[in-house]
């Protein structure tokens, strides 16, 4: 399981480092246009260390899904401080894996990034609490008892507005579980496949409430590109998103080669979390509703751009058509 820095925080806090300079960094490709413009050869940027989220990339390349379509891919493992937008936006990184509200924010402040598959068709951020608090429902966990949450996410923002945390006591969030584990009256932002798991390993009871049922539903780990790329070479854009669809499916079908593969990468977490953590996340990558693995729509992407705006952390709404590409063959 993760171990400080936290799981989420430094993504969110490197992202603005990130942003203030992805304008420039947009515009100025330099020498580092043509970082992957050898046949074939594609780098994909995480935005964390290798873990469930990610197991559809590890399986697409294992199992041989990228070199049949004509692709090495060299899967670069993020973390603290691994810029990913502006490697992705100035052509350091063909590929990159973000959030859908980070990637429309970009937009809004001028970066040429577009996203071409959406893995979490539901959005993976929760709120967790004791059970023994006998919470009902996501409003009651702001009616009392401490909130440990990153108040510069957009998540964040959205639940303030809701609910408002005027009679919680809200304290950063410290990407551990080990006040949760103490504190009854502790609450606390989690990664579903995540924190909770942790705090079950520790003796804890925690009750989970997804923020996507409250409304606010972006999709999660969404793999980008820039723009020009798409323009200068689709059909290798087209055979990335292929392959990566068939080694989620695998991955899905079953993760423990790819699992396996992962926690040698990343060995503070051991074989039954892993597994754990893919098996919750299994629902919010696919549901009867999912026609197409990765899929996305015009309608949430509107929905999401929108809610950013009335949040008021964009100016202005991307235009869709400016940023959605017609990927399918």
């Amino acid at each position: 399981m993760k171990t400080a820095p936290p799981s989420r925080l430094p993504r969110r806090t490197w992202l603005l480092l990130s942003l203030g300079i992805l304008a420039t960094a947009a515009g100025c490709k330099g020498s580092a246009e043509g970082g992957g413009a050898a046949a074939g050869k594609v780098k994909l940027t995480l935005n964390w260390v290798p873990e469930p989220e990610f197991g559809g990339f590890y399986a697409a390349r294992e199992a041989g899904a990228y070199k049949r379509a004509g692709l090495d891919v060299d899967i670069m493992p993020g973390g603290a401080g691994v810029p990913v937008l502006q490697m992705v936006a100035n052509g350091q990184s063909d590929f990159g894996v973000v959030g859908a509200d980070e990637l429309i924010i970009a937009r809004a402040r001028g970066a040429d990034v577009i996203p071409v598959f959406a893995t979490y068709q539901t959005f993976p951020q929760a709120i967790m609490v004791h059970a023994s608090r006998g919470a009902k429902s996501m409003a009651d966990v702001f009616q009392s008892g401490t909130l440990a949450i990153e108040p510069g996410t957009a998540y964040a923002a959205y639940l303030k507005k809701k609910y408002g945390f005027d009679k919680v006591k809200v304290v950063p969030y410290d990407g551990g579980v080990a006040r949760f584990v103490l504190d009854k009256e502790y609450a606390q932002q989690c990664f579903i496949t995540s924190e909770p798991i942790a705090a079950r390993k520790k003796g804890a009871e925690p009750k989970v409430f997804l923020v996507a049922d409250e409304g606010f539903d972006p999709y999660g780990t969404v793999i980008i590109t820039r723009k020009a790329l798409w323009k200068e070479n689709p059909d290798k854009v087209r055979a990335f998103v292929r392959a990566s669809r068939e080694g989620l499916r695998a991955y899905l079908d079953d993760p423990a080669p790819a699992n396996a593969v992962m926690q040698k990468l990343n060995t503070t977490m051991d074989a039954e979390t892993f597994a754990a953590a893919a098996a919750a996340q299994k629902p919010l990558v696919e549901n009867p509703q999912t026609k197409k693995l990765g899929m996305m729509t015009r309608e949430r992407w509107d929905t999401l751009g929108k809610q950013l705006l009335d949040l008021g952390i964009i100016d202005k709404v991307p235009p869709l058509d400016e940023y959605l590409v017609a990927l399918e063959d």
